[in-house]
């Protein structure tokens, strides 16, 4: 299957996107002074909640963004092979 080019752009831009988002989130986690993540310096349930959303959104992202690239790598091997006939 392939895909097209904006799909391609929209799955890697997600990728990107998602990876700036939630290492935002996850450095605003490790400095929550609010008391929400740590309770007297120990991590509270709510930290390895979100913790896990985090992560779960790294490799959702990363794998998603990965698609995208080779997407655009194989329509780019397309255009190549297509430009030499």
């Amino acid at each position: 299957m392939k895909l097209s080019r904006p799909v391609s752009w929209f799955l890697l831009a997600f990728g990107v996107w998602s990876w700036f988002i939630w290492i935002t989130f996850a450095k605003n986690l490790w400095q929550d002074g609010s008391g929400l993540a740590f309770d007297d310096g120990r991590p509270t349930a709510y930290f390895w909640v979100h913790l896990l959303l985090a992560v779960a959104s790294f490799l959702l992202g990363t794998a998603i963004g990965a698609i995208g690239f080779r997407g655009l790598r194989a329509l780019r091997a397309d255009a190549t092979a297509a430009a030499r006939d």
